[in-house]
């Protein structure tokens, strides 16, 4: 349950710095922002949280994680819900804070940094090329978050190589469709938008499934070595974490002995 917690409250902030900048402080911190808002956010979480639950914050992840072996799936569907529940809390706070302002907020004609295509996508990019963008820059976000918590990825920097791929992945899609890469990131805005929001929000969760899936199969195929099973490694990130630190000391004493 602490797990669950965890990554509702993870979620929670993600959405809410990302989001939040992009509906409160777009004009003033432009595209570079609101991308720097995701990619920091995302960064502090799995140092701080990461010990706890691995920091997924994205059913993206827990299902490439999932496909990979690393979760149980009773702890995968636990961790999404908590995740979209994360979410829709984070989107209506960003529009409590929106309306406060001296013109008030309105979801549905203002967008609160929903995702979508068509006229609703910045850039006027269609259905075709935001699917596309979708699955690759998932795929990229997975695959990075799988490769930097792997027991030979180099000890303390996951955090870091997970925050700026997400700062690229916003800068690549945001003029394509705001950027979602993470179905509860799409999920808690369109909520409340409602409408052309909930009606394009399959692509959201679709795309970026496959997306996950493609990156679990390469990371899968490229990978050498055995897999590490659901049963001892529910949560990737902090199991990772201790083994790391343990043949980090080891090296330290074998070296002093030497």
């Amino acid at each position: 349950m602490r797990r669950y917690l965890v990554e509702g409250l993870g979620t929670f902030v993600l959405v809410l710095g990302g989001v939040g900048t992009a509906v409160l402080a777009r004009d003033a911190v432009g595209v570079l922002g609101v991308a720097l808002a995701f990619g920091l956010a995302l960064l502090v979480l799995v140092y701080v949280i990461g010990p706890i639950s691995g920091c997924h914050v994205n059913p993206a992840v827990t299902l490439g994680l999932l496909l990979c072996r690393k979760i149980e799936p009773r702890h995968a569907l636990g961790y999404v819900a908590a995740q979209c529940v994360g979410a829709i809390v984070a989107a209506g706070t960003v529009w409590l804070l929106a309306d406060a302002g001296p013109f008030g907020y309105s979801p549905g004609l203002q967008g609160l940094g929903a995702n979508g295509y068509g006229v609703h996508s910045p850039g006027g990019y269609g259905l075709g090329g935001v699917f596309l963008v979708e699955i690759l820059l998932t795929a990229l976000l997975v695959f990075t978050v799988l490769g930097a918590t792997d027991v030979r990825a180099p000890f303390g920097f996951a955090g870091l190589a997970i925050g700026l791929v997400l700062v690229l992945c916003n800068l690549i899609s945001i003029p394509l469709d705001g950027t979602s890469v993470n179905p509860a990131r799409s999920l808690g805005p369109a909520v409340f938008v409602g409408g052309w929001a909930l009606g394009q929000l399959w692509l959201f969760i679709v795309a970026p499934a496959i997306g996950a899936a493609l990156a679990a199969a390469s990371y899968l195929g490229l990978r050498p070595g055995s897999q590490v099973s659901a049963s001892t490694a529910e949560a990737e990130l902090p199991q990772e974490s201790l083994s790391r630190i343990a043949r980090e000391t080891a090296r330290l004493i074998r070296g002093g002995v030497e």
